[in-house]
């Protein structure tokens, strides 16, 4: 036995069985009108034409299924391969290809590829409490990946896509984010916004974080154009948990993904911060990760024509 071998993997009567335990325990509600008093199962008939998962409102005496009003509705692949693909996504710690996930799921590579997108999307936390909120530490650094569409490649990083990332010592999360640039008017109202005013920040040199102290509780900051990557009179003082973080990311895109374009990458980042957030040190095991990204597809939408827009 494998941990793929669970019914939900194989049966579309399991999937939705599992999906509806996870999304709505033992409260069905309607898609459409939310009650959930007359709630009533329609029992699946190939004959008919009556699809598994089906559920009636006697309310508003619509049809609906767990899929409708979350990022799996109008899916055209079946349930338990979508339920497979979240699995393999949320446990593999680099993420996987959305070649590999064809292959694996003899499905083609397009709906691969959107069907990872439309995952992407389920993952994307949208938590905006701001970080070190109890006078904790939290780690800020920047980096650059990939290159923007119609950039002339140059030397250093103009041409290429900024990220911004910052790490919270206490809770152990991450938060990312795609940048325009990386100059002070851009990353201090960022950093603002999501750091507690009481915090300690810590960062590099990069000039653009030279007045973070006025803003916060204190700032920490190390030379690495010097070779110093901790304060060797203070060893709290560094951003190696951040730089932890930026290599797990770049290994994977990288070595897994190769290519992404600007218009997905928030996407991309999102994967990441998903299971970083959610990795086995803070608690969590491959399957608490599965259920947690299930829990997320809830009032998302993505569509395959408009795939740089969700919905919401």
């Amino acid at each position: 036995m494998s941990a793929l071998s669970r019914p939900e993997f194989h049966s579309g009567e399991a999937a939705f069985a599992h999906l509806e335990r996870v999304i709505w325990g033992d409260a069905p509600l309607c898609a459409h009108c939310g009650g959930v008093d007359r709630i009533t199962k329609v029992k699946a008939n190939v004959e008919k034409r009556i699809r598994v998962g089906l559920w009636r409102c006697g309310d508003c005496k619509k049809q609906f299924t767990i899929k409708v009003g979350t990022v799996f509705e109008h899916m055209r692949l079946p349930l338990h391969k979508a339920m497979q693909a979240v699995y393999l996504i949320t446990s593999s710690k680099k993420g996987i290809s959305a070649h590999q996930l064809h292959r694996t799921l003899e499905i083609t590579y397009k709906s691969a590829w959107f069907l990872m997108h439309r995952i992407r999307e389920a993952l994307r936390d949208g938590d905006l409490a701001p970080f070190g909120g109890n006078g904790g530490v939290v780690e800020v650094d920047e980096t650059f990946i990939g290159r923007k569409k119609g950039m002339e490649k140059r030397r250093a990083f103009h041409h290429k896509m900024k990220v911004l990332a910052l790490v919270d010592r206490d809770s152990g999360k991450a938060r990312t984010m795609v940048v325009d640039n990386v100059t002070a008017a851009t990353l201090v109202p960022i950093v603002k916004a999501n750091i507690a005013r009481e915090a300690t920040v810590m960062t590099d040199e990069h000039g653009a974080y030279r007045q973070l102290g006025a803003h916060f509780a204190r700032h920490g900051t190390t030379t690495h154009s010097a070779g110093e990557y901790v304060n060797l009179e203070d060893r709290t003082i560094h951003s190696n948990t951040v730089e932890g973080y930026f290599s797990i990311f770049k290994r994977g895109m990288k070595g897994i993904y190769q290519h992404c374009g600007e218009e997905h990458l928030h996407r991309y980042l999102a994967e990441f911060e998903f299971r970083y957030n959610n990795r086995a040190k803070l608690g969590f095991n491959d399957n608490d990760r599965a259920g947690n990204a299930l829990r997320g597809i809830v009032g998302k939408r993505l569509t395959y024509r408009r795939f740089d827009v969700a919905e919401v």
